[in-house]
Formats: structure tokens, C-alpha cells, sequence
């Protein structure tokens, strides 16, 4: 290892043993070689465990296996809290276990991050990655969206904050971002209580929230990770689940709450939540409208039949006639 700053990449999983090993390969393979791997084990079933102990067991000197207590599962929150807890570097990285970075991106983030010595974070754009599948109807789906922001510049809070809320900015995924380790621990890491509610939906979201109220950030227009599309991710199962609502009302509350607790004054970003929380009770009421109208002809349609297939007392007695 050399004398550069030391990153701390932290690798959170939960039965990730079809992916873990080429999050950890595109690691190793980091142009930068001065960084330590953290793989946090939210509780896994499956070999996930194992391939990360062995990882840790061949280089102990920069592969660190943790686990909660008991081997418990604990969200993912409390799995990259566990990480920041024993992270030593000067800088935090974040790989989700189904992704892969790019060889160059700590190199050149952290050289950014030397650039800008005002800002607490750096990111840029994720690529959206379909094509891991090997499917001709995945192979042109790869594309990677807009910032929504002009790149390549310093933007002071609570910016970021504001433009994610009014939809204009993307919220970087959190396999794509760099941030400070001093800034990581002064707003608190990632609030845990996110996962009690809805399986830590939005709970990068309110992490970065707290950054982008905090100290500026950097961003541009390079991409650094793969971004990995499944069906098993917790984005795609909320939205299978019609939870992403629901979990982005008690991220808008939570939110609300932080912003009274920090004294946070500016109009914009207070406007930009009543806006977007609107936005989404609407949606919610929408999806629970869509269900009761799906129910509502279920249950014609179970009438119809019992009309036609059940004798005259049961009806009676089931009052559908």
C-alpha cells in the first residue's frame, strides 16, 4: 500500500452470494491502491458468509470481515453504521454488494476531493446496468441518466437538498458517491429507524439529506460504478409492493422533524417538501383508490358466479341474491 489517504470501502450484504464476488473483484481492481475493504454481514443464510471470510482470511491486512452480534440481521443502516464504526481512512466509500465500480474510481475521486478541499462529498452519474444478464433484450437497455444539475462544480447547501425534493436532481446511489469520513460521523451516519418502518427504503436518501445541509459537494458528469438492475433489489421489490409511497411519506416526515431539529430556515427547501410530500399522498391515495376498485370488481365477479353456481338457501344466507 502506499502513502496516500486511505479510503474505507464498505460492502453491506444480506445473502449476496451471487454477486459479492465481482463487487469485491471490481475493488481489487481499483487503479488507487490505498483503500481497506469492510464486508458487513447484515445476517446472511447463504454462502455469502463464507466467501467473505475467506476474503478476509487470505488478506487480513485489508479484507476485514464484521457481523452484528449474534450473526443477527439488522437493516442496512445499522450494517453501514457498523462499517463507519471501524472504518480508519480519510474517506468512505460505498459498494453495494450487487454492483461494481469502474477500475478508476477512486483514483479520480479522490484526486477531486484534493481538488475541492471545501467539499464533503463527491458524485457523479451511475450507470443504469441491465446488461448483466447477457440477454439480447437487455443488451441496449444500459444508459445512464441525466444529473439533473450542471456538472463539474461546488454546490453549497442546501442546494442539492432542495433539487432532489423538486425532482430536478437525481439522488446519487450510494455505490457512486465519496464522502468524507469526518463529515460521515458528524451528522450522525444513516438513521436506523428507517428499516423498523419500511426495510431501510429511503434511508440513503436521508443520510444524503443531512450531507447536503451540511457542507458542499462536488459534482460531475463522470461515471464510476454499475448500477445493477434486478428484480431482487429492494427497489424493485418495493415497487412490486407498491411501498415506495408509503416509505417516502415517513422519509418526508422524518425529514420535516431534522429540519425543525437543525433550525433550517431557507424557504426553498421547506416549499420543495410540501410540494414533493403532496406529490406523493396523492400517489398513495391513487394506488389505494386502484386497489379498492380492483376489489370492488372481484367481488362482482365472485357474485355473478355464486348467483349462477350456488342453490337458492345458501345465497339467501350468504345474502347475495
Amino acid at each position: 500500500m502506499s502513502d496516500r489517504p486511505l479510503v474505507s470501502v464498505i460492502i453491506i450484504f444480506l445473502n449476496a452470494a451471487r454477486f459479492i464476488e465481482e463487487a469485491v473483484a471490481s475493488v481489487a481492481a481499483q487503479t488507487y491502491d490505498s483503500w481497506q475493504l469492510l464486508m458487513v454481514d447484515d445476517g446472511s443464510t447463504d454462502a455469502s458468509t463464507d466467501i467473505a471470510r475467506r476474503y478476509a482470511a487470505e488478506q487480513p491486512d485489508r479484507f476485514y470481515y464484521l457481523e452484528h452480534a449474534n450473526h443477527q440481521n439488522r437493516g442496512m443502516s445499522a450494517s453501514r453504521n457498523l462499517g463507519l464504526h471501524h472504518a480508519r481512512g480519510e474517506f468512505i466509500a460505498f459498494l453495494d454488494a450487487d454492483d461494481v465500480w469502474l477500475p478508476h474510481k477512486l483514483e479520480t475521486q479522490v484526486a477531486l476531493m484534493h481538488a475541492q478541499p471545501e467539499a464533503a462529498m463527491v458524485y457523479g452519474a451511475s450507470q443504469y446496468w441491465y446488461s448483466w444478464t447477457g440477454e439480447a433484450e437487455d443488451l441496449l437497455r444500459d444508459h445512464t441518466p441525466r444529473l439533473g444539475v450542471e456538472p463539474q462544480q461546488l454546490i453549497l447547501p442546501p442546494t442539492l437538498l432542495t433539487l432532489s425534493l423538486q425532482s430536478t436532481a437525481r439522488t446519487p446511489c450510494p455505490s457512486d458517491f465519496l464522502v468524507r469520513r469526518s463529515i460521515a460521523k458528524e451528522v450522525g451516519g444513516f438513521e436506523e429507524q428507517f428499516r423498523e418502518q419500511f426495510r431501510d427504503l429511503f434511508e440513503d436518501q436521508a443520510f444524503l439529506a443531512k450531507v447536503f445541509l451540511k457542507a458542499p459537494v462536488f459534482v460531475t458528469n463522470e461515471c464510476w460504478d454499475k448500477y445493477r438492475q434486478h428484480s431482487d433489489s429492494c427497489v424493485a421489490v418495493a415497487a412490486k409492493h407498491r411501498k415506495k409511497y408509503s416509505a417516502g411519506l415517513f422519509y418526508f416526515d422524518w425529514l420535516k422533524k431534522y429540519l425543525l431539529a437543525q433550525g433550517i430556515t431557507d424557504s426553498g427547501v421547506w416549499e420543495a417538501l410540501r410540494k414533493k410530500r403532496s406529490r406523493y399522498r396523492y400517489m398513495l391515495f391513487w394506488q389505494s383508490f386502484e386497489r379498492s376498485q380492483q376489489l370492488g370488481q372481484l367481488k362482482t365477479i365472485i357474485r355473478r358466479f355464486a348467483k349462477r353456481s350456488l342453490p337458492a338457501s345458501v345465497r339467501r344466507s350468504l345474502r347475495i341474491d
